[in-house]
């Protein structure tokens, strides 16, 4: 099988899709539940109503049968139901006695199951039971008989005639009040399933509107129609959206530094390119022709060096893994102490443990190696660095502030906008191209920060302080 996973046929590929599935499910996982449970609760119901129903008749007959003084039964002259009367109606009562049973009329023609004597107070509720119709058809019933001893108006010598009575229902009422409920019930929760599954349809469209409101701005930024997303999305979109403009910021600034940087490599070579063409032109001698071809090629070489330098450290990466700041501080401070090692300048540190830089190490080496570079210029005897967390914001990495000090002559307010240019140095006396600030400029302007210039309060010298904000 291929690294990347087929997808399933039967696997949508639309988050609407999806989630209108498992719903579904879950819809009719919990519907066939409700119903199955309501079912079995009308059942339960259903034989319980049936039981307290036939128990009433029984304590009816109960209350209004009397004995005669031969022992013979007198039945009310009224049962508790109609349907007693009626023969073969589905509804029967019967009175057992030591010697004889007492049916009513409805008990005339079916055959119905034998009974028993109960004990008195005894009860009991049985069912279905065999029977046949009138008819000869087969038949259930369910019966419900309570035990119960006359102690008035029996015969004489007897102090007591136990008897019982039953009443015995048709098995086929409760099924067809069953089905009749079943059918209801679940043409009621088709009929609820289906509106649900409509309204859950509508809150999946509505719920999901925001990604398609996303996904149509991303196409207006792809066909040019728009430069960056818009700011009106829910609360959980927002980190993606703010994502994605970071992105395009970040690409659209990378595309315009590589263009600046092939515009400033065409320029610069222009003068170098000049100078080929005049001496070629002249009438100058081999040796010195040689001699002037080879210094403007190191300096063509020089320039192509610088600006393919420059291309690699700017623009950084999003998401780049925090960078420790001290072992690059220490390696460039090294090498330093080397170059200047005659004016014996001393750098401290003191560097927060928290401090990070959230970005490309050959950025955080060019901000360090240039202002630390320019601080041990400059400097008498001392440079101080410093880094410590900047801003914090939640649910965002935490900014960074570089501070590098020196205690040398220190920076005129005046001139403080004119070194940051391109090409200006702090004193044309002093050796250098005035290009190291600039770098420092670019590389944190391209990662949202502020440097700022001033007098440092310690050593009394320039002051660099470079702001990083909180990064996504």
């Amino acid at each position: 099988m291929s690294g990347r996973q087929r997808d399933l046929p039967w696997r949508p590929r639309s988050l609407q899709a999806r989630q209108l599935m498992a719903a579904s499910l879950f819809l009719l996982g919990f519907l066939a539940l409700a119903g199955y449970a309501l079912d079995r609760a009308f059942l339960d119901v259903a034989s319980d109503g049936q039981r307290d129903r036939l128990r009433n008749y029984v304590y009816a007959y109960a209350g209004d049968i009397e004995f005669l003084r031969s022992g013979d039964i007198y039945p009310p002259e009224n049962p508790p139901d109609s349907r007693f009367e009626r023969p073969g109606s589905g509804l029967y009562a019967e009175v057992v006695l030591r010697d004889r049973n007492w049916q009513s009329h409805s008990a005339s023609g079916p055959q119905l199951p034998q009974a028993a004597m109960l004990e008195g107070g005894e009860e009991k509720f049985e069912g279905p039971l065999p029977m046949t119709r009138s008819n000869g058809t087969p038949g259930e019933v369910y019966r419900y008989g309570r035990g119960f001893i006359a102690s008035e108006g029996v015969a004489p010598g007897d102090a007591e005639v136990p008897y019982t009575i039953y009443v015995m229902e048709d098995a086929g009422i409760v099924p067809e009040q069953v089905r009749v409920f079943r059918a209801a019930l679940w043409g009621y929760l088709g009929i609820s399933g289906a509106i649900l599954l409509l309204l859950q349809m509508l809150v999946l469209r509505w719920g999901l509107w925001p990604l398609r409101h996303v996904v149509t701005e991303l196409t207006r930024v792809q066909r040019g129609q728009a430069n960056r997303m818009g700011g009106s999305h829910p609360r959980e979109l927002l980190p993606l959206t703010e994502s994605i403009n970071a992105l395009i910021e970040s690409e659209r600034e990378n595309l315009e530094h590589q263009r600046n940087t092939m515009a400033d490599l065409a320029h610069s070579l222009k003068t170098p390119l000049a100078v080929l063409r005049a001496r070629l032109d002249s009438d100058a001698g081999e040796s010195e022709l040689r001699q002037d071809v080879a210094t403007q090629l190191q300096r063509m070489a020089d320039l192509v060096n610088y600006q393919l330098g420059r291309a690699a450290s700017s623009g950084h990466k999003l998401f780049a893994a925090p960078v420790e700041i001290e072992p690059y501080a220490e390696q460039i401070v090294q090498g330093l102490e080397k170059i200047y090692a005659r004016k014996g300048v001393i750098c401290e540190f003191e560097i927060d443990p928290q401090a990070r830089f959230h970005g490309e190490p050959g950025d955080l080496q060019e901000l360090l190696g240039n202002l630390l570079e320019n601080a041990f210029k400059w400097a008498g005897s001392r440079v101080l660095l410093t880094a410590k967390p900047g801003d914090t914001e939640p649910n965002r990495r935490p900014g960074l502030v570089l501070v590098v000090e020196d205690d040398g002559p220190g920076i005129p307010d005046e001139r403080i906008p004119l070194v940051l240019q391109r090409g200006v140095r702090g004193d044309e006396r002093v050796h250098g191209h005035g290009i190291g600030l600039s770098i420092v400029q670019d590389i944190v302007r391209s990662y949202r920060g502020v440097l700022e210039v001033g007098r440092s309060p310690e050593l009394g010298g320039a002051c660099f302080s470079v702001k990083l904000p909180p990064g996504l």
